[in-house]
């Protein structure tokens, strides 16, 4: 029996009272989505008015279970995963009440998509070294400068904007998080060709966009704690997601190996058990990520889980390329396009293994990944940084 079965919390009368209030295959999808929400179904871990009920989060399942047996519309997640993933949390965490109401529910439903305006050219890997400005002018921020690898700003209604407030402090500590609306005039998206062929990433330029001083969150010049809240929230998004045994690009390669008795070679075997493994550990390791999330906030361990992330996929896709042999090498949709969600599963092994050369690049570098697993989790010194104490205007 599940433990909603058991029914401890009351979830299952909540679901059926919302089921026969909104017939799940009868009602618009997005009138049913805000009704999930106001019921505190969205997410059962978020507090009561904001669409949970502060509940444990493993619940969540469960009610998603009851939900889809009836025919309920999907969360638009896959549409909106910048924003369930990283706003979201962001905005629970440290943002305010009115933000909070604001936000949480459009979000959730779909209604408004977010992107995410943290890396730039010149500070790709070091993310505190922002130089996108923003200037106070009284109840308004006027931000300029430029972003660059922001993925789904070609759709996206509002973004998390990291800016540097202050120039005279260290650059850790003169930066504030905004949220930005993507509609300003100010505004200019452009889109980033990738090695795909395709251009889900953008640059954004920020010509004197105005921030109302409202959608701020936290205080001014406490950017980079927020950042880091939201960082952490974004590779647990990327890399802890709730996966079955076998499941993702080890599937494909897996697959072809018992179908087709040619590609199986003692070299090829070694390698492919070895990525099946590693597959599972990743697997099993996210599990117990996510049982620490149903109890608190995620943790740097959350570096390590999208560090194995990025070094798995990219295995793996190589190793999908040799099992395949001349087949692996075709790469049948080389057009722009323009695309919002990023389906690794759906597309033949050469766009695998040309995507997954990002998995290392977006949601921080492996290289600053294992600077946090080494200094945060193992408890290693700290790398030296001779700019850490030193104002900003100041840094070379």
């Amino acid at each position: 029996m599940s433990t909603v079965e058991k029914d401890p919390h009351g979830l299952n009368e909540r679901i059926d009272s919302l089921l026969a209030r909104y017939p799940a295959r009868r009602t618009p999808p997005l009138t049913f989505l805000r009704a999930q929400f106001d019921a505190g179904l969205a997410w059962v871990h978020y507090p009561e008015g904001l669409g949970g009920l502060g509940l444990p989060r493993s619940l969540q399942l469960e009610v998603n279970r009851r939900l889809s047996a009836a025919g309920a519309p999907e969360s638009q997640a896959p549409k909106v995963g910048i924003g369930v993933g990283m706003a979201a949390p962001t905005i629970l965490a440290l943002g305010t009440e009115e933000q909070q109401k604001r936000f949480l529910r459009p979000l959730w439903t779909g209604e408004e998509v977010w992107c995410q305006l943290f890396s730039e050219p010149d500070a790709g890997s070091d993310l505190a070294n922002v130089r996108t400005k923003a200037v106070r002018d009284g109840d308004e921020w006027i931000v300029s400068g430029q972003k660059v690898w922001t993925s789904s700003a070609h759709e996206a209604d509002f973004a998390i904007l990291l800016a540097r407030t202050d120039p005279e402090l260290p650059k850790h500590r003169g930066m504030t998080f905004l949220l930005l609306d993507m509609s300003d005039p100010g505004v200019e998206v452009r889109p980033l060709r990738q090695i795909t062929g395709e251009a889900e990433f953008n640059e954004v330029f920020l010509t004197d966009a105005v921030v109302p001083d409202n959608r701020r969150v936290g205080e001014v010049g406490e950017g980079w704690r927020v950042a880091n809240s939201t960082l952490t929230n974004e590779r647990v998004a990327i890399g802890g997601a709730d996966t079955e045994r076998e499941s993702g690009m080890i599937s494909r390669v897996a697959a072809t190996w018992r179908a087709d008795p040619g590609v199986r070679q003692p070299g090829l075997h070694d390698r492919l058990m070895k990525g099946w493994v590693d597959a599972e550990v990743f697997r099993l390791t996210g599990q117990r990520l996510r049982q620490k999330l149903a109890v608190g906030a995620p943790g740097p361990e959350s570096a390590a889980m999208k560090l194995a992330f990025a070094t798995n996929a990219q295995a793996i896709s190589g190793l999908e390329v040799e099992v395949e042999g001349e087949r692996g090498l075709r790469y049948s949709d080389w057009t722009m396009t323009r695309p919002q969600v990023v389906e690794f599963t759906g597309r033949d092994a050469g766009y695998r293994y040309l995507r997954a050369k990002g998995n290392s690049i977006e949601g921080g570098t492996s290289e600053v990944l294992r600077n946090i697993v080494a200094e945060r989790v193992l408890g290693l010194p700290a790398e030296h940084r001779v700019d850490k104490d030193i104002p900003w205007k100041d840094v070379p």
